[in-house]
This record gives C-alpha cells, structure tokens and sequence, in this order.
C-alpha cells in the first residue's frame, strides 16, 4: 500500500495485488510483515481443523474490508473521504452534494459581482 501523504495513518484495505480477493496481502501491508507469512498462516491453519472458520473469516474480511483506492491519497481529507464513501455511499453522496451546493453559491457571487454595472464601470475607469 503505498501512500504519499507523510502523517497519514494506516489502514487496512483489501489490496488490489493480492491473489483471492486481496485480504491476506490487505493485512500484511497494514501489519507490515511480508504477505508471504500471512498466506502461510492461513494455510496451516486450513488443514488444523479449522478449515471452515478460516474460509468463512477470509470471505467475511472480503466482505467488510474496503478495497485498497486505486490512487494514493494527497490528504488526510481525501483519506477519510475515501473511507466514508466505501463506507456509506449515501453519506459520501450528500458530502460531494454539500460541497458542489457551496461552489456554485460562490461562483453565483462571482458571476452577480462580474456582470453588475458597478463593475462594468470600474473596469472602464481603470483602464
């Protein structure tokens, strides 16, 4: 998992490198051992008589971990906006909503500043 953000903190993300659904390679870059060693560990465990509880976990982890976004974040803002949308969709939605209602008030403030007579006349007496 690589990330450029400096004082980013660690999560865990399934990886989109990993070779059944990403979840053992997803624990070992968020623990920082070798996906190797994971891959073992839940291999011996398979054949010690917990074969089930180990594949009803891996696809349970599939299931709620999110998947590793394709691009690393430049923010801490665009991490935890990453995380609620894989999250809750909705929620994400109506923040993208929030955010494009404020935009477009400013630049409805711009566009009323630009076209106003007041600054028709400005730019004709400054020039």
């Amino acid at each position: 998992m690589t990330q450029t953000h400096s004082s980013q903190r660690r999560r865990l993300y399934r990886s989109r490198h990993g070779l059944i659904l990403g979840v053992c390679r997803g624990l070992a870059d968020y623990f920082e051992v070798s996906p190797f060693w994971v891959r073992l560990a839940a291999l011996l465990a398979l054949p010690l008589g917990v074969f089930w509880p180990v594949v009803l976990g891996y696809l349970i982890a599939a299931f709620l971990m999110p998947p590793e976004p394709v691009m690393p974040f430049r923010s801490d803002s665009e991490a935890d906006f990453y995380d609620i949308y894989a999250e809750n969709r909705g929620a994400a939605l109506q923040r993208l909503r929030a955010v494009m209602t404020r935009l477009e008030r400013r630049i409805r403030r711009i566009e009323s500043v630009v076209t106003s007579r007041e600054y028709r006349w400005e730019q004709r007496f400054h020039s």
